[in-house]
């Protein structure tokens, strides 16, 4: 990550709702900016984020790199933060990168955050801002039902391990912030996404089951209305991807969609020669 040779200036977006998130941006004066989306509890300087922002350096574009509501070191100040379906911020952040002045703006997403860039693109062609020229995401859990199903299987355990450690944290937080409104009782016999989202995710943020949430939040039904040429690769032996994450029929009859499999790279572990 030593190539990104621009200074980083950190920035936040207050949100219409009263909350707020930050951003990182790297800027040489380009007329051409990429805004990337991070993965589930990442932030905007993760190793893939930054490789991401130094490769987009050297091709000479502009680059915002942002965090999600309570991701990247601060906590938001209101009981909800983010989830996967969750785009009004990531539309608030380009019309402000559109304020800045370019002329031509490309998304990125990791894992939730191409699920977020698809969803986007997808969901409501009319209101996609009319500076975005192309998209790319990598490793999207574009269906959340099966995924979710996947995530649940015994030899993915220490990967929930660590995304629920990472989520208790945080509930932690929101339990002090907000009394009487979280509570942590029993929060130990969570193991699933299923469980996790079916207590916390769907209620606070106005769902009614952990299926409702995935269902409504998911990008694959939204991805034959994208019109903007848009990539997607995924590695075929990702642990969290089921096989309806591959929308292999969706690329066959959209001509504004590509998706490129690969057979190894794992979840957001691309790099290896021959992998492809």
């Amino acid at each position: 990550m030593q190539n990104i040779r621009f200074k980083r200036v950190e920035s936040s977006i207050s949100t219409p709702d009263g909350d707020k998130f930050w951003f990182d941006r790297y800027s040489q004066g380009s007329n051409r900016v990429l805004i990337v989306s991070h993965g589930l509890e990442g932030h905007s300087r993760r190793p893939y984020v930054l490789g991401m922002v130094s490769r987009a350096i050297d091709e000479g574009w502009d680059v915002v790199a942002w965090n999600y509501r309570g991701c990247g070191g601060r906590a938001n100040n209101k009981l909800q933060s983010y989830h996967s379906g969750s785009i009004d911020d990531l539309s608030l952040l380009i019309d402000h990168v559109d304020s800045m002045g370019y002329q031509n703006i490309a998304l990125c997403g990791f894992s939730i955050g191409g699920n977020k860039t698809l969803l986007y693109l997808g969901r409501d062609r009319n209101q996609v801002n009319n500076k975005i020229s192309a998209a790319v995401t990598f490793s999207v859990p574009c269906d959340l039902v099966s995924s979710s199903e996947v995530l649940a299987k015994p030899i993915n355990r220490i990967y929930m391990k660590n995304f629920l450690a990472s989520l208790y944290e945080k509930l932690k937080l929101k339990a002090e912030m907000f009394p009487g409104q979280v509570s942590l009782d029993g929060f130990k016999k969570i193991k699933t996404f299923a469980d996790f989202d079916g207590r916390y995710t769907a209620p606070m943020n106005g769902f009614t089951s952990a299926l409702d949430y995935w269902v409504q939040s998911s990008c694959l039904p939204h991805i034959p209305n994208i019109n903007i040429p848009t990539l997607l690769v995924s590695s075929l032996d990702d642990p969290f991807l089921s096989e309806r994450c591959f929308p292999f029929e969706e690329a066959k009859q959209n001509s504004s969609f590509f998706f490129r499999p690969l057979k190894k790279g794992g979840h957001v572990g691309f790099g290896a020669k021959g992998s492809t």
